[in-house]
Formats: C-alpha cells, structure tokens, sequence
C-alpha cells in the first residue's frame, strides 16, 4: 500500500541516483527585452512626460549637437551676460557720460574682462574647429573674437556722450549675440 509518503520517498529517491541526471536543459537566459517592455509600459502608464518624448521622432544620427552645456561654452555665456548687464547700466544710468569715466577703474576693468571673453571666444572657436565641426558657431565665434575689441574701442573713442553711448549699445547687442549664439538650439544643415 502507497501513502503519500511513500511515493515522495520513491521520487526522491529516484532524483537522487540519477535519473534525471541525463536529461539536459537548455540554459535560462535573462530576457531583458520583456523587462525593457514592462519598465518602459510603467513609465508610460505613470509619467506622461516619457509618452510625450516617445512621441518624438528620432533624432538623426548626423543632428547637431548644442554645446551650451559644456563648461567652455556655459562660461562664455555667464562672462557675456555679466558684461552686457553691465554695459545696459551704463546705458541707463548715463554713467559713461561722466568725466573720467573711460580713465577709471570700472571702465579699465570691463575693458579686461572684455579681452579675456574675446580670447575665450576664439578659444571656443578653435575647439570647435578642432572637433572638425563645420557649422555657423564655430565662425560667429570668431568673428565676436575679432569684433569685441573694435567694440570697446569704439567706446573709447566716441568724440562725444551720443556717439558713446550708440557704441555701447552696439557693444551690448554683440554681448548678447554671444549668449544667444551659444544658448539656440543647434538646427540642421539645410
């Protein structure tokens, strides 16, 4: 007579001198697929945010690539905004119109910062180079390289406090065009 017991102590006994030992199995791999598909179903089920960037079409292999996140590029950024914040105050308080104003030290200093930014600029327009890129920033770059110093000049030499505070105001636009250069999204060449 089998009990319950009696027929698992036969299994087991079996398993053990090796009646299974011949058959094989294939091995169990990971499937990361299936667990790829339930991450990405529970993201999409709980943020709509990754729906909507699911929507996206993909981005092109070849797509530019905006460098306003690299540290080079996001110091040229702060710099150009700092100077041009200051250049705007000048321009609204008429502080450049005052006598010794371009013999002082504000104006001394700003002429400083201003050169080391025009050395930075060109310093970001050879990296780019370097990198074999060939797009607009990479040029304007240089060119505000090349053009902020006849911009502070021109400050310098303005014969009087109209004519001066148009160069600063030419001088706050190239600013500015540094930022927005750096900061637009990159577009594709056409």
């Amino acid at each position: 007579m089998f009990t319950a017991q009696a027929e698992k102590s036969s299994i087991n006994d079996r398993v053990n001198m090796g009646f299974r030992r011949n058959l094989t199995r294939p091995p169990v791999k990971g499937s990361p697929m299936s667990c790829g598909i339930i991450l990405a179903a529970a993201l999409l089920l709980s943020d709509p945010s990754v729906a909507e960037a699911a929507a996206l079409p993909a981005v092109a292999a070849d797509a530019p690539v905006s460098v306003a996140h690299e540290p080079l590029f996001a110091d040229l950024v702060a710099r150009s905004g700092s100077l041009k914040a200051i250049v705007d105050g000048w321009v609204a308080s008429g502080e450049a119109d005052a006598d010794g104003f371009l013999s002082g030290g504000a104006f001394a200093g700003f002429k400083t910062q201003a050169a080391d930014l025009a050395a930075r600029d060109l310093q970001g327009h050879l990296v780019l180079k370097e990198r074999g890129t060939d797009n607009d920033l990479k040029c304007i770059l240089r060119g505000i390289s090349e053009d902020m110093p006849r911009k502070v000049a021109a400050v310098e030499t303005a014969p009087n406090a109209a004519e001066r505070k148009v160069a600063l105001e030419e001088l706050a636009y190239l600013l500015n065009d540094n930022v927005e250069v750096i900061t637009s999204p990159p577009h594709p060449a056409a």
